[in-house]
Order: C-alpha cells, then sequence, then structure tokens
C-alpha cells in the first residue's frame, strides 16, 4: 500500500522572485491557497520566500503545519566540509525549525552517492530536515541513490512539460512510492505556441497554460509553476483541479518536438 504523499499537488515555483514584491508574492499565494513553497540555495531568494511565509503567518492566513516548505542544496555545498553549514543557513533564512523538504538539488560537482547521501540522512535524523528529496536525477542515479540513503526519497523535482516527458520516471515514482514534481511546466512559456496545447485550451474555455498543469495533474505530478501576480497565481490554483479526458492527455502525448531547457 503507498504510504500519504507529503507533497502537496501545486506549489509556489519561487526562482526569480526577490525583494519585497517577491515577499508579497509569496505572502499572496499562502492567502489564496498555496500551501507548497519550492525555493533552491541557488536561486538566492530563501530569505525572502521565509519573510514570505512569517508575514501570511502574522497574518494568520496560514498554520505553519500546514505548509511544507521545501528549499535544495546546490552542488557547490556537497562538500562533507560545507553540507551542514549550508542547511542550518537555509534553515535561518527561511525562518523555520526544521526544512520540511530538502532536495539534492543536482547530482554533479562533490556528488558521490556514498558520501553525499549519508549527509542528507544525517539532518534528517537531527530534525533539522523533515523529508529528502532529489532533482534532476535519471532513473540509474535514483537506482544507485536508494541504495546508499536511509531515509525515503519522497519527491524527484524535474523539468517536466509537453515537450520534455520522461515516462520511465514516472513509472520509477509509482514503483517506489514518491511523487514527482514538475518544474517549468510550461516549457518557459512555450505551451502558447503549442498547436494541441491551444485547441485543447479552446475547447475547455480555458488557457494554455491551464491545460499543461492539468495534463502533468492527469498523470499524477505534482506542479511548481512560477507566477507573481494574483491572477495568475489563481489561475494555476484553479489549473490543478481542471480535469482532461483520455482523449485531451492523448493529444498532448502525441506532441513529437522535444525540447529540454535546462540540460546538464
Amino acid at each position: 500500500m503507498s504510504r500519504p504523499s507529503p507533497v502537496p499537488p501545486l506549489g509556489l515555483g519561487t526562482m526569480g522572485l526577490s525583494g519585497d514584491s517577491g515577499r508579497e508574492t509569496v505572502t499572496t499565494a499562502l492567502e489564496l491557497g498555496y500551501r507548497h513553497l519550492d525555493t533552491a540555495q541557488i536561486y538566492e531568494n530563501e530569505a525572502v520566500v521565509g519573510d514570505g511565509l512569517r508575514a501570511a503567518l502574522d497574518r494568520g492566513a496560514v498554520e505553519r503545519d500546514e505548509v511544507l516548505v521545501a528549499t535544495k542544496v546546490w552542488v557547490d555545498d556537497l562538500h562533507p566540509d560545507r553540507f551542514r553549514d549550508s542547511v542550518e543557513t537555509s534553515r535561518e533564512k527561511l525562518g523555520v525549525d526544521t526544512i520540511d523538504l530538502l532536495y539534492l538539488h543536482r547530482p554533479r560537482g562533490p556528488y558521490r552517492p556514498e558520501t553525499t547521501l549519508p549527509l542528507f540522512d544525517a539532518v534528517r535524523d537531527d530534525g533539522l530536515v523533515d523529508h529528502v528529496g532529489v532533482s534532476n536525477f535519471t532513473t540509474d542515479q535514483l537506482v544507485e541513490a536508494r541504495r546508499h540513503l536511509d531515509a525515503p526519497i519522497v519527491a524527484h523535482q524535474t523539468e517536466y512539460h509537453p515537450l520534455f516527458r520522461r515516462p520511465a520516471l514516472l513509472a520509477d515514482a509509482r514503483e517506489h512510492d514518491y511523487t514527482v514534481v514538475a518544474y517549468s511546466p510550461l516549457a518557459g512559456g512555450r505551451v502558447f505556441d503549442l498547436d494541441p496545447v491551444v485547441a485543447v485550451a479552446d475547447e475547455r474555455g480555458v488557457s494554455p497554460a491551464a491545460v499543461s498543469i492539468a495534463w502533468l495533474r492527469a498523470k499524477g505530478l505534482a506542479v511548481v509553476p512560477k507566477a507573481s501576480s494574483r491572477d495568475h497565481l489563481r489561475a494555476n490554483l484553479a489549473a490543478a483541479d481542471l480535469t482532461l479526458d483520455e482523449e485531451a492527455v492523448a493529444r498532448l502525448d502525441a506532441i513529437e518536438t522535444e525540447e529540454e531547457l535546462f540540460p546538464e
């Protein structure tokens, strides 16, 4: 029997958010109903995300235990001499006692499964982190990670959209009971120019963005689209509840063009 996922199906992607406007975006998202905040050390905005969360808590818009706060350790800090300090710094910037979900951002640089992954176990055992995830892994790298990680992998974050599909990753997630989290779900805006996406959107009376998010949700992925305006935040939240029939899903599956936005 699969365990319930701790990862809410829709989160706020925060890459590029900064300053007061970024803080207010985070607060607004939480007020609208988002319960999943996704950031990373390399985004250099963990403090902005933390300030936005704190403002929402102060306004009574949300309780801390209702929100999953996720960040990612960048490759420079995977070295054993730097790892724990970087996690402590992230925790302080986010203003949380415990990081709900800590990802390994990319398996490169000083990454060595046998030495790196036990570092994640250690910060989890010590209460700095609640859950462990990985990001931008291949299926082979996931297999290797499971050999060296005691904690269950609860999430794998990867680029996924109608122009970049990795069904083998979804199959691995189903077999090993974790959530695949899609970043860049709108393919950097390219979904607005994809004829099958636009056609389904016109038929349903929704936006191409909503169709792309709904297509990902139909496949069981969680989604972390970026947005800054209240209207876009609200639209993405509604898109997560949009249901596509099998025929619409198949039309997007049949898109032959492939474009990876963030290759290694």
